[in-house]
């Protein structure tokens, strides 16, 4: 299987280094194409035998199963870039959740699907959130699903549910890596803890959290239950942060949904000239 990826920022070439590191993929079945020539270039010097693709056209024609990691806004020069070179019967999966799946469909030839990556997939882990349009058959879907477990696990979701999923799974790790950090930084001001020593017994912590929450079979009720001992200290500070984040997580999650929503306007106004109010 050929693996073609427009756009190598980030998460292009985080999934591009994933893919090769657990043998999903060896080097010389990847092709990439970037606007900078130069930093496919660097990659390929990483995976020595990867392909640099010399234009969009020939990453797209090239693959089997095309990536687009490129931003919103870019889409329409990439398609007008690819459109042509797009065969039906190939498999394209756009890494953009703004970009919508009929979007697309409307747009280029191809079966059609999203797949929202998380930067746990460095690791092996993590859910890779999947849609996938009417196009894609069921031996499509299972071909992307092997594809994924081997950097992650695959969940398949319902396309209007992508963004409070995402919130979770691809903004989560730095939600939650802010809120470590304040943990460390203040344990550092306020008792002077060596700042190393705080940032290993964090990240300890938060991989057995994560074990607990998944293998361990605990719910996140059982878990503070089992911690927060009734008039104990660990009790004391959940009843702080339940007043003091009263409401955060809400706010939180309706300030991403209007951006998710802005972004979605100027997609169709970008794609198919709709004017965005």
């Amino acid at each position: 299987m050929r693996l073609g990826f427009i756009g190598t920022g980030n998460m292009g070439s985080l999934l591009i280094g994933a893919f090769i590191a657990s043998g999903a993929v060896r080097a010389p079945d990847v092709a990439a194409s970037n606007r900078t020539r130069s930093k496919v270039e660097r990659l390929a010097e990483r995976f020595p035998g990867l392909r640099v693709a010399n234009s969009n056209a020939e990453a797209a024609e090239w693959a089997d199963v095309l990536f687009l990691c490129v931003k919103p806004l870019e889409f329409r020069r990439v398609i007008e870039d690819v459109r042509g070179a797009i065969r039906a019967d190939q498999i394209v999966i756009s890494i953009t959740s703004p970009v919508l799946i009929h979007h697309l469909e409307q747009l280029i030839p191809g079966k059609i699907a999203k797949v929202i990556p998380s930067i746990t997939h460095l690791t092996g882990c993590g859910p890779a959130l999947c849609v996938f349009g009417e196009r894609m058959t069921v031996a499509d879907r299972q071909l992307v699903v092997s594809l994924l477990e081997h950097i992650g696990t695959p969940v398949e979701i319902d396309e209007a549910h992508t963004r409070v999923a995402s919130d979770i799974c691809s903004c989560g790790p730095a939600f939650l890596s802010f809120f470590v950090q304040s943990l460390i930084d203040a344990a550092e001001q306020e008792i002077g803890l060596p700042r190393e020593l705080a940032v290993r017994l964090a990240g300890e912590m938060v991989l057995g959290t994560g074990k607990l929450l998944t293998s361990g079979g605990m719910t996140t009720e059982q878990l503070q239950e089992q911690v927060a001992v009734p008039g104990g200290i660990t009790a004391e500070g959940l009843r702080l942060l339940t007043d003091e984040l009263d409401g955060a997580f809400i706010r939180l999650l309706r300030t991403t949904h209007r951006k998710y929503d802005e972004d979605v306007k100027k997609v169709e106004a970008a794609l198919f000239g709709t004017k965005v109010d």
